[in-house]
């Protein structure tokens, strides 16, 4: 993808989101109708668009990439992990459990794989979506103990497992080792469904967005905090990255995941546990917000280092 494709890629994400936003506005998207289509996007669609991504011909080249890519995860989060125990003892308790969260926690299962796919294609998302399986376990485990102080082992276990798009990952593992067709009617339904994770991400993107008070989103240690996620995070993985050579496709995908902004769950936990979630709901759209500034400038610096 060139860096005009990119543009365009960008602003019909953009535009998508503004229909989402202005819909929520008016009320033509409740509530309730906005749960209705997170719903929808992890539990039908994103896992659809996981299944097809990896309906590919494979050699050894795409499985080692897949483990580098998995491995390359799993030190980001040990990374993130650390940053979360010591950047944020200073705060006040509430406020801390928010970002300690927010840092081992991106929205990358969410905003990034139909980000990773429109820059990266085919191959992005299927990378993408082992990238994200460190973190999953992560954010339901260590995660939910910075609101609880404790982690249910069997809770986490089933929330891994049972995850719509951890099922994915295996079913698509299946029929790429397996080299598995499907016929074709069931093919072009898979497609057809997945097709529409981009434009319904973005959409419900949008509709988190109308919820918050341009006035409310002015919070110091949140900007402070979004400079770390958004940029600090992800520099640090590209210069590991190169430092240690590895491809420049698994670059790409582990950067621009890691530039994510905070995961949605973020509010959703601290409501849950009686945390902070007005705080923990501008953290999510203050990163949101921000990161439609920082992913096309990653993008294209990631676009121009693969080359």
């Amino acid at each position: 993808m060139g860096t005009s494709e990119l543009v365009a890629l960008q602003l019909r994400m953009f535009l998508v989101m503004l229909i989402g936003l202005l819909f929520r506005k008016k009320d033509l998207i409740s509530g309730e109708g906005k749960k209705n289509l997170t719903d929808l996007v992890i539990y039908l669609i994103l896992p659809c668009n996981i299944v097809r991504s990896f309906m590919i011909e494979f050699d050894e080249n795409t499985l080692k990439n897949f483990g580098v890519v998995f491995l390359v995860s799993v030190l980001i989060q040990v990374v993130c992990a650390v940053f979360a125990k010591l950047f944020y003892n200073h705060m006040a308790p509430e406020h801390k459990k928010v970002l300690q969260y927010a840092t081992v926690a991106s929205n990358a299962g969410f905003l990034g794989n139909p980000v990773a796919e429109g820059v990266f294609g085919g191959m992005g998302l299927a990378l993408a979506s082992i990238y994200l399986i460190p973190q999953r376990i992560i954010m339901w485990s260590a995660g939910v103990s910075y609101f609880t102080e404790s982690a249910d082992k069997k809770g986490v276990l089933k929330r891994v497992v049972t995850h719509p798009c951890i099922i994915a990952v295996a079913v698509g593992l299946v029929f790429m080792l397996g080299q598995i067709q499907l016929p074709s009617f069931l093919d072009s339904a898979l497609k057809d469904v997945g097709n529409c994770n981009t434009a319904m991400s973005m959409l419900v993107i949008g509709t988190i967005l109308a919820d918050v008070k341009p006035k409310d989103m002015l919070d110091k240690s949140l900007f402070l905090f979004s400079g770390l996620r958004l940029l600090l995070i992800p520099l640090l993985v590209y210069g590991g990255c190169l430092l240690l050579q590895i491809d420049s496709l698994v670059t790409g995908v582990s950067v621009l995941l890691a530039a994510m902004p905070a995961a949605s769950t973020t509010a959703i936990l601290a409501a849950k546990y009686d945390g902070d979630a007005p705080y923990a709901s501008k953290c999510v759209v203050i990163t949101t917000v921000l990161s439609l500034l920082t992913t096309p400038v990653w993008s294209m610096v990631l676009l121009r280092a693969i080359g």
